[in-house]
């Protein structure tokens, strides 16, 4: 199969603005035989995957092969009962992607909301203070100087100095 004739994204299926698959769309005509993965490479939920296939199958005339199922290949019965059954395992392989797909965000939520619980932390670790914090601190307490100017004088923004402030309070009543 020549390299112009295979068609991917990088990107995560979440949603369908995928430009090769967008590409891959305005060149398919009739007759032509597509060759798909995996079922949930057409959407990530049971009316996705029907509706992308309606439009490759019925609006552009094309037979899909899906590798990882070969109950689908709509080369295979053209007949009414073939295109019947064809219908009822697409229906059922939809059924079972958006499924899988619910259980692992339900998976991955427990996962996560299990790590939190075991005290494992989430995104980049905070920096260390800056040594003339404490000292830009108790001038800005004071009045002394402006939070801006405490902020400027750490090297981190007004909302970042405020922030520490907030968490330095919370420790000394400790």
């Amino acid at each position: 199969m020549p390299k112009k004739n295979i068609f991917m994204d990088k990107q995560s299926g979440k949603d369908f603005e995928r430009p090769q698959y967008k590409k891959l769309l305005r060149k398919m005509k009739k007759d032509d035989l597509l060759y798909i993965k995996s079922i949930d490479r057409l959407g990530r939920n049971y009316g996705e995957i029907l509706e992308q296939w309606r439009v490759l199958t019925k609006e552009k005339g094309v037979d899909i092969i899906v590798l990882d199922m070969p109950l689908l290949d709509t080369r295979r019965g053209k007949d009414l009962m073939g295109t019947f059954l064809s219908d009822i395992v697409l229906q059922v392989l939809s059924f079972v992607a958006e499924n899988e797909r619910t259980n692992i965000r339900q998976r991955q939520a427990e996962g996560i909301a299990a790590a939190k619980a075991r005290g494992v932390r989430f995104g980049r670790p905070p920096r260390p203070l800056p040594e003339n914090y404490h000292s830009a601190y108790q001038r800005w307490k004071a009045g002394k100087i402006t939070g801006t100017a405490a902020a400027k004088e750490c090297g981190m923004p007004l909302a970042t100095f405020r922030y520490w402030a907030e968490i330095y309070e919370k420790a000394k009543l400790m």
